[in-house]
This record gives structure tokens, C-alpha cells and sequence, in this order.
């Protein structure tokens, strides 16, 4: 895999606010861990489970965040993990754990803010 690829692709869609293009990164079974998904979704453990909640998940944030643009700070690569560090249009910095199946989406994300 070719983790600045991967993370110029990831960017490109979701400035695009192409959510399908979004989808696309994500396996079926994906989990993803936010602090966000807790004021999103009003789950406390701030889990999602799997594409369709994750496409629910998504869709609501972009409706929520019409002007969301991403600038791609770093990209870190592991074995079968990338984490992505970026910057949201109001200076926010996020840094998104994500690692990746077999069939090179991934599985699970883990994303942290700035405090």
C-alpha cells in the first residue's frame, strides 16, 4: 500500500463531499472510535459499526459541516495501518489511526483531536 496515495485519495474525497468516494476506503465491518460520533450520533462510546451505520455517520456529519475542507499535514505508515494527520477549515487538527484488512479497506479508525 502506498500510505501518501492512500491519504491524497482519502482527502480528495472528502473535499469533494463525495460520499460514495468516501465509502469506498471502508470495509463492511468497519469500526470506527470518535469523540465526534458522540455529539453526531448520541452514543457516549462514540462507536460506529459497520458501513451502513458509518454511511449514516458520514452523511450527517457533512450536512452538519457544509463547509468541511481538509489539508493533509502527515501521513504515518505501519504494517497494515496508516494514521493521518490533518487540519479541518477552522484550524482543527485531527490525527485518524485507521488500519486495513486483507482487501486493503479499512477496518478500524480511531481518530484524535487537538486539545
Amino acid at each position: 500500500m502506498d500510505a501518501r496515495e492512500f491519504a491524497k485519495e482519502w482527502i480528495e474525497s472528502w473535499n469533494a463531499h463525495d460520499l460514495e468516494r468516501i465509502l469506498a476506503h471502508y470495509s463492511s465491518d468497519v469500526v470506527l472510535v470518535s469523540p465526534v460520533a458522540t455529539k453526531v450520533t448520541g452514543d457516549a462510546s462514540g462507536t460506529v459499526r459497520g458501513k451502513e451505520a458509518l454511511r449514516s455517520y458520514f452523511r450527517r456529519g457533512l450536512e452538519l459541516y457544509p463547509s468541511a475542507r481538509f489539508t493533509l499535514v502527515d501521513v504515518m505508515q505501519g504494517l497494515s495501518s496508516v494514521v493521518l494527520y490533518y487540519e479541518n477549515q477552522i484550524g482543527t487538527r485531527t490525527g485518524e489511526f485507521m488500519e486495513f484488512g486483507a482487501d486493503g479497506t479499512v477496518v478500524r479508525v480511531v481518530a484524535n483531536y487537538r486539545v
